[in-house]
């Protein structure tokens, strides 16, 4: 099943109108203000809506948790980043820097063990 993700309410409303299946995830800043609105609206074409407000990423490496971080945030959803590698292979001043990133985007690093189900993998 295909997911769509729609950046704006106009862009959500335009792809359920469609009656194009498959999901339509809402991720923009207000979209806890629409998720039930559009909920019901996609009930009646057949589609389903999701909101989300929180990321589950699975990080593969220390590589991929530097590319994530110093990249552009692309969603309003808070992220917790489960590290599955030995965090000690980051220098101190590279991981101190990482976790003021995080901070700044409001995300968290946690310990890889820590990860239930992953909703996205940084490898």
């Amino acid at each position: 099943m295909s997911v769509y993700v729609a950046r704006n309410r106009a862009s959500a409303i335009e792809h359920i109108s469609s009656h194009a299946g498959g999901t339509v995830d809402l991720d923009y800043e207000t979209a806890w203000e629409d998720a039930l609105e559009l909920g019901r609206l996609g009930q009646q074409c057949g589609i389903a809506v999701q909101f989300r407000t929180i990321e589950h990423i699975a990080v593969e490496s220390p590589d991929a948790l530097v590319r994530g971080l110093r990249g552009e945030k692309h969603t309003f959803r808070q992220r917790y980043l489960y590290c599955k590698f030995d965090m000690t292979a980051l220098a101190e001043d590279c991981l101190c820097e990482l976790e003021s990133l995080a901070i700044m985007h409001g995300d968290y690093i946690l310990p890889g063990h820590m990860l239930e189900d992953a909703t996205l993998t940084w490898g």
